[in-house]
C-alpha cells in the first residue's frame, strides 16, 4: 500500500460492498459525513467478481458529476493484501486471489483503493468518531453477521486482524458472540451479553487496549447490553454507525490518491 498523505478537506467517494447490498455516496472529508443520499443496490447472486464490479460501477455512475474523477474507496468483506483478496466472506469464492484494486479500477476507469470493511469502519471512527484523538491502542469491533475488527496504534491502522475468528472456549468467536448468533438462537440481550463479555475479555487480555469501540448495526442498541458488560478497558458505541465503511473507504482513497 502506498504511503498515505493527510487529507483535511474536500470531497471523496466511498462504496461499501456487503453480502446483501452495495452502497455508495460522496463524502465530506472535512466533516466525515456523507455529502449526499447514499445509493444501495442489492449484491448480485452469485456475487462473482464480474457481477459485483458491474454493480459497483452502476452505484458510482448514478452520481454522475458528483462522483467527480477522484479516486474511489471501496470496502470489501475479506482480507485485502496490497489490493488482492485473500479470503471471501459472504461473497463468491472466485474472489480469492483476485486483484480487486485492478479489477475495479479497470471497470470504473479511475483509481480504486480497496480495504477490508472493518478496517474502513475503524478508520472512520478513529479519524472522525468515537476514537478521535485517543492515543495508544484502540480496537474497533463490529458485531453483525460476523465479527470484524480493526486495530490501531496511535491512530495508525494494523490491517487485516480478523479477530472475529479467534478460537475461544473451543469455538470460532463469531459463531457465539456475533449479533447473528443472538438472532439465530433467539437470545435475550441478558443471555447474549455474557458471550460478548467473554469475547472482549479475551481481547483485552491479549492486547491491553486503551479503548474499545463497538460498531455494526447493534451499536444502535448499545443501551440494551453495554451496561451488562464489565471490563477494565473503556468500551463505547461507534459514532458513525452504518456510514462508517463508506466514510473510511473514501478517506483512505483520498489519502492514497
Amino acid at each position: 500500500m502506498a504511503k498515505a498523505r493527510r487529507v483535511r478537506s474536500g470531497r471523496g467517494f466511498g462504496v461499501d460492498i456487503g453480502g446483501s447490498g452495495i452502497k455508495g455516496a460522496p463524502v465530506d472529508l472535512a466533516a466525515g459525513t456523507l455529502a449526499g443520499e447514499r445509493v444501495r443496490i442489492p449484491t448480485p447472486s452469485p456475487s462473482t467478481p464480474k457481477a459485483v464490479a458491474e454493480v459497483v460501477a452502476e452505484v458510482v455512475h448514478r452520481f454522475g458529476r458528483q462522483s467527480g474523477r477522484r479516486p474511489v474507496g471501496v470496502t470489501f468483506p475479506a482480507v485485502i493484501q496490497h489490493g488482492t483478496a485473500r479470503t471471501a466472506a459472504n461473497v463468491d469464492d472466485e474472489w480469492i486471489g483476485a486483484d480487486v484494486d485492478a479489477l475495479l479500477s479497470d471497470q470504473l476507469h479511475r483509481h480504486v483503493h480497496v480495504v477490508n470493511d472493518a478496517d474502513a469502519a475503524g478508520l472512520a471512527e478513529v479519524r472522525y468518531g468515537a476514537a478521535k484523538g485517543v492515543p495508544g491502542v484502540v480496537m474497533v469491533v463490529t458485531l453483525g453477521t460476523g465479527i470484524g475488527s480493526a486495530l490501531f496504534l496511535d491512530g495508525r491502522l494494523v490491517p487485516n486482524t480478523e479477530l472475529g475468528h479467534l478460537e475461544i472456549d473451543g469455538e470460532d468467536a463469531e459463531l457465539r458472540a456475533a449479533d447473528s448468533a443472538r438472532d439465530r438462537e433467539d437470545l435475550s440481550w441478558e443471555a447474549w451479553a455474557p458471550r460478548v463479555q467473554r469475547y472482549f475479555t479475551v481481547l483485552e487480555n491479549l492486547f491491553w487496549p486503551d479503548l474499545f469501540v463497538i460498531g455494526g448495526g447493534v451499536s444502535r442498541k448499545h443501551e440494551k447490553y453495554l451496561p451488562l458488560i464489565t471490563l477494565r478497558t473503556p468500551i463505547v458505541p461507534a459514532a458513525l454507525r452504518n456510514e462508517a465503511g463508506i466514510v473510511g473507504a473514501a478517506l483512505l482513497a483520498a489519502e492514497l490518491g
